[in-house]
């Protein structure tokens, strides 16, 4: 239900706003969500106890700005009791203006240090592939092969040694 709401101010937001005034607000309001992992702020904004002007002067002073648009765009969420959408927001923000760059993150899951030569590699295959921008980073953990994950692009691709030993087997024990 959340995002549902989140994606129509972002439509509005994209509508409105020039790609620049686009990227000046994701990054202001990517600021103000650092401070929503704090307990107090959730408290405040969820307290019907708080004049909604001291909550909307209170996440206005969180980010220094000068934009009138990121302002508004503040009051408006805060006249409708959506302050507490502005995480939300900002994650349907960075996958719109990803869509509109045609830009495009994800993440090397592997059990080893890949190098930068590796990583680049991959990055151009899947930016052939997909016709995009692709930017991976390495993500070591316990993952027995190699996996590339695209979620914005909604793509898994893995390559599991494990799968691959049971597959041969397999083939082997067929053949045979």
């Amino acid at each position: 239900m959340s995002n549902a709401v989140a994606k129509k101010y972002v439509n509005a937001l994209v509508q409105g706003c020039n790609s620049n005034e686009l990227v000046e607000m994701f990054e202001e309001l990517s600021e103000l969500t650092k401070a929503y992992s704090l307990e107090k702020l959730n408290t405040i904004i969820d307290s019907p106890n708080i004049a909604k002007s001291t909550k909307e002067e209170f996440v206005l002073s969180l980010v220094q700005t000068k934009s009138v648009k990121f302002k508004n765009f503040i009051k408006l969420l805060n006249a409708n009791d959506r302050l507490k959408l502005i995480p939300n927001i900002v994650e349907e923000l960075a996958y719109q203006i990803a869509l509109k760059n045609n830009t495009f993150e994800g993440t090397v899951s592997t059990n080893f240090a890949m190098n930068e030569a590796q990583i680049k590699m991959l990055e151009e295959n899947f930016s052939r592939k997909f016709n995009a921008k692709i930017k991976l980073n390495n993500l070591v953990n316990a993952y027995p092969g190699i996996k590339v994950e695209l979620d914005n692009l909604g793509v898994e691709v893995s390559f599991s040694a494990e799968r691959l030993k049971a597959q041969m087997c397999e083939h082997i024990l067929k053949a045979i």
